[in-house]
């Protein structure tokens, strides 16, 4: 489930959370991104306890997404304690994310 929340900064955010972020950096054209849409939905149930998931207009946030490397939509980074442990582009199944994403949590 979707939760607005404002920070002082991207970066703070990142920092403050409680446990890791998976950062979706998307554009509202992206047909891919529509569908990695569906699909952060599936895992947000499944994996609820374990990341908090965060959607970032990329043509909205042109700055942001270019500080973090995002070239392509959909961009999907996961962070752990501020730090990136995890980038995937593209969209992906659920299954296979659930699973890059927690191979890279337990690294």
């Amino acid at each position: 489930m979707a939760v607005k929340k404002q920070f002082s900064s991207f970066e703070a955010m990142l920092e403050q959370a409680e446990k890791p972020v998976l950062v979706d950096f998307y554009a509202t054209w992206c047909g891919p991104c529509q569908i990695m849409g569906k699909t952060l939905e599936e895992i947000s149930t499944q994996m609820a306890g374990e990341i908090q998931i965060v959607k970032v207009d990329g043509d909205r946030y042109h700055a942001l997404a270019s500080h973090h490397g995002v070239h392509a939509y959909p961009t999907l980074v996961l962070y752990k304690q501020g730090q990136v442990v995890s980038r995937i582009e593209g969209a992906v199944p659920a299954q296979q994310l659930i699973q890059q994403i927690r191979r890279a949590l337990n690294h």
